[in-house]
């Protein structure tokens, strides 16, 4: 049984519910049921749901060739969706890839653990998509089929993927809680001194690990030239900067299993209410502004030059995103001079 499920609230009544709020976002009836966003869909399992195998290695193949797609990663502060065709997956037991020019992700398969096929009916006729959970019942990754791509190709991976256990409940486990910010400030002179010898910026997780500090427990104790704080609205201003004056971004948003990537140029940026939204024909982004508690402009050195970005934490210290420079194509300068022009949290205060 899921956490915080209501042990009287079995499938059929999880479906009437969901009936009578149909338009409800999945994610908000979900929690508003108490109820995981996996528990929700497992409900459906038998009408219009498939549980499928969610081996990464198994299921990218027979993504690809569902054509173009969108592809959507999220967090509980931000949402990244991005239209594209799952063209070059690259297998790796602790770390997988997709990296297609427009589908760009980074895949951690020991958090895909429940996987179904879904059909919907909406006003357009029936949405199809593919939806991974974790094991605690939270969204991982999803695809959605969109009117371009291949339904016939779809029904092929239910029938290849789709398991003999087709169960209405899931058995869950607890969600391990945030980890908050950790630094060793007995190791801050080491930290420093390897931060500056870094070659390049995956280094950085290996460098933390070994000191005992998490990301955020090492930024608080970097050096201002390493690490600098700047004013919450600090991603807001990135976005528009970025929009009205054509700076190419790389913008990453993840969750435990999967990272998503956008490389390239925005153009429509809208706020709406706590939210503000990149609104492209190709890459959508939703980032719930209210949530972020801390900005933080980085650098870090590559055998490329620096890499610059800036990255946003909530309250209880977990990444809700980062964004860099593109740097494929030419040196970020643009990024970079945006990034410096942005004042340091103390004098914005002052």
């Amino acid at each position: 049984m899921a956490l915080g499920q209501t042990p009287s609230l079995t499938p059929s009544d999880i479906r009437a519910l969901r009936a009578a709020n149909p338009k409800a976002r999945a994610r908000d009836f979900a929690h508003a049921q108490g109820l995981t966003e996996a528990d929700l869909v497992a409900a459906h399992v038998g009408h219009g749901v498939t549980v499928i195998d969610a081996t990464p290695d198994r299921l990218f193949p027979l993504i690809r060739d569902l054509g173009d797609v969108m592809a959507l990663t999220r967090n509980d502060s931000c949402v990244h969706e991005r239209r594209g065709v799952y063209s070059d997956y690259r297998s790796g037991p602790h770390a997988a890839m997709v990296l297609d020019p427009e589908i760009d992700l980074r895949i951690f398969p020991a958090y895909w653990v429940h996987a179904f096929a879904v059909i919907e009916q909406g006003e357009d006729g029936p949405k199809r998509s593919l939806q991974i959970f974790d094991a605690a019942g939270d969204a991982v990754h999803k695809v959605h089929l969109k009117p371009e791509s291949d339904a016939a190709a779809f029904d092929r991976l239910v029938a290849a993927l789709g398991q003999n256990q087709q169960d209405q409940t899931l058995h869950l486990i607890p969600r391990t809680p945030p980890e908050g910010p950790k630094g060793n400030p007995a190791r801050a002179d080491d930290l420093r001194r390897e931060w500056d010898a870094m070659t390049d910026t995956h280094q950085f997780n290996t460098l933390t690990r070994r000191l005992k500090m998490n990301r955020l427990g090492a930024y608080r104790l970097a050096g201002e030239s390493r690490a600098v704080r700047v004013a919450q609205d600090g991603i807001t201003r990135a976005l528009h900067a970025a929009a009205e004056g054509g700076i190419p971004l790389m913008v990453f948003v993840g969750n435990q299993g999967c990272i998503q990537i956008h490389g390239g140029p925005i153009a429509k940026v809208v706020p709406m209410g706590p939210w503000i939204n990149v609104m492209d024909p190709r890459f959508n982004l939703h980032l719930r502004t209210d949530h972020i508690a801390e900005v933080w402009r980085i650098w870090k050195p590559t055998r490329t030059g620096a890499a610059i970005s800036l990255e946003a934490f909530d309250a209880r210290g977990s990444l809700i995103l980062q964004i860099f420079g593109y740097r494929k194509d030419a040196a970020p300068t643009a990024w970079n001079a945006f990034t410096a022009s942005l004042p340091a949290l103390e004098e914005v205060t002052a």
